[in-house]
């Protein structure tokens, strides 16, 4: 008798070529004795084929709406904004739990179609740690978007940055921006929460460009912000992960110091539309079309960059170490209600209770 049907979904969101799942995970998944279905992707980064020759089934984008109600749909960005109920066990960053815009909104489709959500920045161990996660390459990432915008504001560049696109490796991507970088002096990087997953990455990023960096982590935040020594280096990499409500770390004042040497503020973190920014000097994302936002145009400009899906600049590389994190626990998804996922089920439900209270 099969297990489960997992049921990869094709993503929605621009230019998000990472993926959930990937064609050898997938074929462990076979072995083990679920079935899973792909949906044909043109813009994901690993070919439907290469999930057929692991032996998947392939179906046509975005069909899972009609599927079983039983299967289990894999995503990983959040859904399409809409009204439609979902009834099915949905696994996926869905953005809600931290009150973003139209959380209420996203959770009720939930609850009106008796689905449920198993959000992926939930799946937590006895330690409450994250078993999976994107963190390292979103700091690097980060940091060489960073690095590149930069150079182009540093060169008087319009825009700063071109549109993005993804990147074949990562040593690809640090050629490119040491050459970028060639000529402009001695330059240095903050990054905060340097000692995290994300900020592990920007670090490494930093450095392989030759940068001098500063790493900041609970030690150096414990004071609380805002924080003018942020406005002493060239660029400022944001990676820390905010669970509550804290004194910024800049502010819209502080930033408009004419001592500002500051060019670029990155913020991997990219939470502006939560009460737990701790960079309340912007309230929209960046993306890859346009990836820079100018804050303070003037002859000594200020730029931002905070790009939700940063790790699909590394799309290949950063999807299969997610998803060989993310394996021994694909492993167990014939009950959701055992470890991480009932963990996850847990927060979902807390969630929805604060939604039927209209605590928030």
């Amino acid at each position: 008798m099969s297990k489960a049907h997992i049921w990869l979904r094709a993503e929605t969101k621009p230019l998000e070529a990472r993926t959930a799942l990937t064609p050898e995970v997938a074929k462990s998944l076979l072995e083990a004795g679920f079935r899973v279905t792909v949906e044909d992707s043109s813009q994901s980064a690993i070919s439907c084929q290469s999930f057929a020759q692991a032996g998947c089934e392939i179906a046509p984008a975005h069909s899972w709406k009609n599927t079983d109600e039983n299967t289990i749909i894999l995503g990983l960005k959040e859904l399409d904004v809409a009204e439609w109920p979902l009834k099915h066990r949905h696994i996926h960053f869905a953005h809600v739990y931290k009150y973003q815009n139209g959380w209420q909104q996203v959770l009720k489709r939930f609850t009106t179609g008796n689905g449920k959500l198993f959000d992926l920045e939930y799946l937590v161990d006895d330690d409450n740690r994250r078993i999976a996660a994107f963190g390292y390459w979103a700091g690097f990432a980060g940091a060489a978007v960073a690095l590149k915008a930069l150079a182009g504001n540093r060169k008087r560049h319009s825009p700063v940055l071109p549109p993005l696109n993804a990147y074949s490796d990562k040593q690809q991507l640090i050629d490119e921006v040491r050459s970028e970088l060639v000529g402009q002096g001695p330059l240095k990087a903050l990054v905060i929460g340097a000692k995290g997953r994300s900020g592990h990455g920007a670090v490494e990023m930093t450095q392989a460009a030759g940068v001098e960096t500063v790493e900041w982590d609970l030690e150096e935040t414990a004071k609380g912000g805002p924080f003018p020594e942020l406005l002493e280096v060239d660029l400022v990499i944001n990676c820390v992960f905010i669970q509550k409500k804290i004194p910024p770390f800049l502010t819209p004042e502080l930033i408009k110091s004419p001592d500002r040497r500051l060019s670029v503020i990155c913020d991997v973190s990219c939470d502006p539309y939560s009460d737990y920014n701790p960079l309340p000097v912007y309230h929209q994302c960046t993306h890859f079309a346009e990836p820079v936002l100018r804050l303070i145009d003037s002859e000594n400009p200020l730029d931002l960059i905070a790009i939700d899906h940063l790790p699909s600049l590394l799309p290949v590389e950063s999807s299969e170490d997610f998803c060989q994190q993310l394996r021994p626990y694909l492993l167990q998804l014939d009950n959701l209600e055992h470890s991480v996922w009932k963990k996850a089920h847990q927060k979902f439900k807390e969630k929805v209770h604060e939604l039927h209270k209209g605590s928030v």
